[in-house]
């Protein structure tokens, strides 16, 4: 039996890893010999440590730390909560235990994932439950910054290979400034351009703006208006109108308007980690570069262009209007 701790706050990472040990195992039998426990009390815990494996190959165990001591009031980390001298060895000796008599049939995994925005990023090494899962195989995960440019890109780099695609620098470039430093964001767009280059197998920077950064382009047209350059916002949704319909341009304009009105009423009473979770799971670095953006935009002005748009939509889909390039253009210059 193997035992493995993986903690950090890379959670893509982490999951990447364990998928690596479950494609080995057997494909008719993975459902029935691969577990995953997310809260337990501590006698169960027990139990499921001393797990004998299924008669149709090996089995893998994943256990989250994170919200694993539960009770009926609350859960806690099993890194964190109180054990007793008693509870650490009954831990040890189950998985000793374990191991001696399931050498090659069991892998438990214990998991603990931190929020990228926990200041405690891994586990107290002082407490005796760390030093006993360090034992094993033992490996940290931990997110790189948004600043590490080199290390992302090679990251990215790695990932186009993966998927049997090239990636060229300037695209490359283009997926950390449209992402951040979001490795499972990487790993969705570079799913979505090797779609959109088929049959080529090369992304460029234009393919990424295209694909991954379609919302610059209305960031761009709204920052016109708000910086009265209606001309150039003429322009620009012109522009946008050769390729696209009226509406799919007004939908995705109405959800950001929403989400840049929610990010500058709230800017400085929350952390952009928590404006980007109260958005729907929007990343953190995305919203400190649109609040970057509209830094000289006022709220009112936002809000004007939202009630503008509204009424064009409304009268687009109602057809109340002749011409719904028009009733756009009408709605974002008036």
């Amino acid at each position: 039996m193997g035992v493995y701790f993986f903690y950090g706050d890379e959670d893509y990472l982490i999951d990447k890893e364990l998928e690596k040990f479950r494609q080995k195992l057997d494909k008719n039998f993975s459902e029935m010999n691969y577990a995953v426990y997310d809260k337990l009390e501590f006698g169960d815990l027990i139990t499921v440590l001393k797990t004998q494996p299924m008669m149709f190959g090996k089995m893998m165990i994943v256990i989250n730390t994170h919200s694993l001591c539960g009770t009926s009031v609350k859960s806690e980390s099993l890194l964190s909560v109180s054990l007793d001298d008693k509870q650490i060895a009954e831990i040890e000796s189950a998985l000793d235990g374990n191991m001696e008599n399931n050498a090659d049939t069991v892998d438990i995994f214990f998991v603990e994932k931190y929020a990228k925005d926990d200041k405690k990023k891994s586990p107290d090494s002082r407490r005796k439950i760390f030093k006993v899962l360090s034992k094993y195989v033992s490996q940290q995960f931990t997110s790189i910054p948004a600043f590490k440019r080199a290390e992302l890109g090679n990251i990215i780099s790695s990932m186009a290979k993966s998927k049997k695609l090239k990636i060229t620098q300037d695209g490359i470039e283009a997926l950390i400034d449209s992402k951040g430093n979001n490795l499972r964001a990487y790993d969705v767009e570079l799913d979505k351009l090797g779609v959109y280059a088929h049959p080529e197998t090369t992304i460029t920077k234009s393919m990424v703006e295209e694909i991954c950064s379609a919302t610059e382009d209305l960031f761009n047209l709204t920052n016109y208006l708000m910086t009265g350059k209606k001309g150039e916002a003429l322009l620009e949704l012109r522009r946008l109108l050769i390729t696209k319909y009226p509406l799919e341009i007004i939908v995705p304009l109405q959800t950001m308007l929403k989400q840049w009105i929610f990010m500058k009423l709230n800017a400085g009473k929350m952390s952009n980690k928590e404006i980007g979770e109260r958005l729907g799971r929007v990343h953190e670095y995305r919203v400190k570069l649109a609040l970057d953006a509209m830094r000289n935009i006022k709220v009112k002005s936002l809000i004007e262009l939202r009630e503008n748009i509204t009424e064009a939509e409304y009268r687009i889909k109602t057809g109340k209007t002749f011409s719904p390039e028009e009733e756009l253009e009408n709605a974002v210059i008036r």
